[in-house]
Formats: C-alpha cells, sequence, structure tokens
C-alpha cells in the first residue's frame, strides 16, 4: 500500500482530545485527575498535541554525534590505577575519569596507556600550577584528548574552602589558561547540587550562574576584541525522572548557548552525565541496577558526550573489579545491543520532551536572572542563600520519601526484612561529621534513605 493508512483518518484537534477525556471523567475534575505537578512547579498534561506548539522546534546546539562508554577511577597506587584503566579500554571503555587527592607520576599512570582509543578526563582534589602544567606537557606529547575539569569554586561549595584562597585560586587558573593552548580547563561540576537535594530548576540556574563567574572572570581580563579560547564543561547527576533528566540535558545546553554568546565564546558545552547518589539504597542493592540503567538511557536520549555509570554497590564496596565490570557493562549493552548510539537528536520533535524543555529553560533562566541580581552565585554562597534552599527543596523531598509518597523499591516500599547488610560494609555509607573550619556553610550530599537505613543497621545489631 503506497498511502499511509493515517491518511483516510480525519485528524483530531487537542480541543476535541480534551473533550473525549472529559467526557470519560464522568464528572470528575480534568486538572485534580489527570494534570500533575512537578517539584520544579510545572504541571505535567495527560496528552501534548501539535495545536500546542507554534513553528519549528529550535535544534538543541551541540549535540553529540555519539557518546562515549566511561569508566572512573581513583589512583592512589599508580600501578594498579594503570592496569584497571588499560583493562578498561581494553574491555569496552571509551573515556576514563582519574580522581586523585594527590599529585602521581604521569610515566606510571600512562604506562602503556591506548591514547588513540580513550579520552581522558581529571577530577583532582588539588590546585597545582606545576603539577598541572607538566601534565599537560606529558600528555600533549602523546596527542591525547584531555580534559582537566578545574573547578575552583566547586571546591568551595562542596568543602566549604578553596584550595588555597580566592585570589590564589583565580591566580592559578589565569596562568595555566594562558600558558595551555588547551581550551579544556574549565568545569563546572553540578553533581553536588543534584545530589544534596536541588530540584532541576535550581540544578540548572546554578549550573549557569556557576559557569557564569568563571567566564565573567576571565573575560573581562581580555584586552578588548580579543576572543578567548574558553569552553565550560559540565558534569551532571541523572536522577530517575526519566523524560524530565532528558530535558534537563537538552536545556542545560540551550541555557549555556544563550549565556556564551554574551561572551562571544564558544557556545557549544561539553556534558558529562553520571547517575545521581542521591536515590541509591543500600539495603536490596541490586535494584540500584535498574535505578543507573533508566538514568543513563536519560543521559544518552538528553544528549550527553560521555556517560559514566554507576556501580551497583558503590554505596557500601570499595571499588571493585565484579561492580566496575557490571556498571561497564550497562553502557555496552546500551551503545552495542539496544543501538542507543544510532540517531544523534533522538528526542528532538518528541512534544512531551519538548515542552518541558522549554518550562525548564525558561524558569531556570528566570531563578538565574534572580541570582545575577542578587550578586552572583559566589555572593549567595558565602551569604548561604544557595545552601538554605537547596536544604528547603530537600527537605520537601525528604518528607514525600518518609511519607511514602516517593518510593524505593526495597527500602520504603515492599521491603524485603530479612535482607541483612551489617557485615557488608566496607565503606561507612552515610554523611559524614569532619568538624573543620571553613568561609562558607558547604554543600552536602544526602542520600534519601539514609536515616532509614541506620534505623535498620542498628535492629540487626540487636
Amino acid at each position: 500500500m503506497s498511502e499511509s493508512l493515517f491518511k483516510i483518518f480525519d485528524e483530531v484537534s487537542s480541543k476535541q482530545w480534551k473533550q473525549k477525556i472529559q467526557y470519560d471523567l464522568k464528572g470528575a475534575d480534568y486538572n485534580e485527575t489527570l494534570v500533575w505537578q512537578s517539584p520544579e512547579g510545572i504541571h505535567v498534561k495527560p496528552f501534548y498535541h501539535p495545536d500546542e506548539f507554534s513553528g519549528e522546534f529550535e535544534p538543541i546546539p551541540g549535540q553529540p554525534a555519539s557518546w562515549n562508554i566511561t569508566q572512573q577511577i581513583f589512583v592512589d597506587d599508580e600501578a594498579i590505577a594503570n592496569k584497571i584503566a588499560v583493562d578498561a579500554v581494553d574491555r569496552g571503555a571509551e573515556a576514563i575519569i582519574f580522581s586523585s587527592e594527590k599529585e602521581f607520576s604521569s610515566e606510571k599512570l600512562f604506562l602503556d596507556f591506548p591514547y588513540d582509543q580513550c579520552n581522558i578526563y581529571f577530577e583532582l582534589n588539588f590546585l597545582s600550577e606545576a603539577f598541572i602544567l607538566s601534565l599537560n606537557d606529558f600528555l600533549a606529547d602523546k596527542k591525547a584528548t584531555v580534559y582537566y575539569n578545574l573547578d575552583p569554586i566547586g571546591h568551595l561549595a562542596r568543602t566549604g574552602n578553596w584550595f588555597h584562597n580566592l585570589k590564589t585560586d583565580h591566580d592559578i587558573l589565569g596562568k595555566l589558561w594562558a600558558k595551555m593552548p588547551t581550551k579544556n580547563l574549565l568545569s563546572v561540576d553540578t553533581t553536588i547540587y543534584q545530589n544534596a537535594g536541588a530540584n532541576m530548576v535550581q540544578q540548572l540556574a546554578y549550573a549557569l550562574a556557576h559557569a557564569n563567574e568563571y567566564l565573567n572572570h576571565f573575560t573581562t581580563e581580555l584586552d578588548s576584541g580579543q576572543v578567548p579560547p574558553v569552553s565550560i564543561h559540565f558534569k551532571l547527576a541523572v536522577g530517575s525522572n526519566y523524560f524530565f533528566e532528558i530535558a534537563k540535558i537538552r536545556s542545560l545546553r540551550k541555557l549555556f548557548s544563550v549565556l556564551a554568546e554574551e561572551y562571544n565564546v564558544d557556545t557549544v558545552c561539553h556534558i558529562v552525565c553520571i547517575p545521581s547518589k542521591r536515590n541509591k539504597t543500600l539495603y536490596d542493592y541490586n535494584v540500584n541496577m535498574l535505578r543507573t540503567t533508566t538514568e543513563t538511557m536519560s543521559a544518552a536520549l538528553g544528549g550527553a558526550n560521555s556517560i559514566c555509570s554507576l556501580p551497583y554497590d558503590a554505596v557500601y564496596h570499595k571499588s571493585n573489579e565484579f561492580g566496575e565490570r557490571i556498571a561497564r557493562n550497562q553502557l555496552l549493552i546500551l551503545k552495542s545491543e539496544s543501538y542507543f548510539d544510532l540517531v544523534t537528536n533522538p528526542s528532538d520533535g518528541a512534544y512531551y520532551i519538548e515542552s518541558l524543555t522549554d518550562e525548564l529553560s525558561e524558569k531556570a533562566l528566570q531563578l538565574f536572572k534572580n541570582i545575577e541580581a542578587g550578586g552572583g552565585f559566589l555572593q549567595q554562597l558565602k551569604e548561604g542563600i544557595i545552601q538554605k534552599k537547596i536544604k528547603e527543596s530537600a527537605a520537601r523531598e525528604q518528607q514525600q520519601f518518609d511519607s511514602g509518597e516517593l518510593k524505593l523499591l526495597g527500602t520504603n516500599y515492599h521491603i524485603n526484612k530479612s535482607d541483612l547488610m551489617k557485615q557488608e560494609l566496607e565503606l561507612y555509607p552515610f554523611v559524614k561529621s569532619k568538624p573543620r573550619k571553613t568561609l562558607i556553610q558547604p554543600i552536602i550530599e544526602k542520600r534519601l534513605a539514609e536515616t532509614q537505613e541506620q534505623q535498620r543497621l542498628k535492629t540487626e545489631e540487636a
């Protein structure tokens, strides 16, 4: 049949659909029954129709052609980290995130490393001009693709202190920026906001305001007319609200493009996604695999450049080969067997996702403007405003979990009371108290299930 069957049916307007739904509700209120409101204040309708949109949808700037399967490796012993990294690439990893608390030997860490097969990301919990310049010289000779991801403001938000102090940190960044011919220097780590309980509008607005601090600082130091080689890379935590998380990634690209255009810098941002820690659980831990699967799917459909899954046992186990292999294989299945990489922009044109993208963008942009009017992101961090807003959002979400409205399978819903975890703990899975002097109140990550899990562990001990 040459003609589509759909042509023999009359088109149904949005108004007709709504009238039919209202009739079937038999007097129940349409809005109260079928329209629900998200924590971000977005009203989600039961259906979306082309009548509700005018014109073509604008393309999302910077959508990657594909995404990289990524694995995170902590560098303590360089030889061990090197062995894990080389093996991970051999088993399908296309990017490695190296995390470190201290300086390390580049020669030992990158022994026989396949630079042509794998991108390199760093997450350094220290800031040293000499070390980073040395590292850059070493990797430049190897023609490696490297993202240094330096984020002093993120360090301030997470720990309450700068690496050194505000002036020294920015001086070091400025010197590195002048001496290193790479654009892949600056990063905005937004995972702290999601993992601490911020809603999506807050996450987007804080990401934008956080990036604006760097753009404003570095572009104002340039001579008039000079175009800076600045680009910003973002790290996002992805939660379980499937379609909203797809829209969140798309919204970030749209918002950053608008901001970067004002500074005359590269409007395309690079995004690395990793599953949220906030909804991960200690009990019935295998469900974490289901959570991370849908979260990495959101990342792929939303347009992440690199996706790093979270091992199902990361809450309570030290890094181990089995957990890392399962996490990596989740991404391999999505990419190689489910073909989540074959379409560049799979979400484009989906009425629901396009609507969510626009609403999240509009609300986040308004909040960003409010932050700037209030002195900017750094100023509001120092005044504790950002921390207060995140705590308020986290408290609302926590109340939903405690009441059972927000369900985590195996933890506050369908609980397996015979599930015992006391003997399995290799890591302390709860918020750690570390009294110290800080410049500002740090933003604290906390999982939703922590209080309930602590109570269950006490019951095990009894």
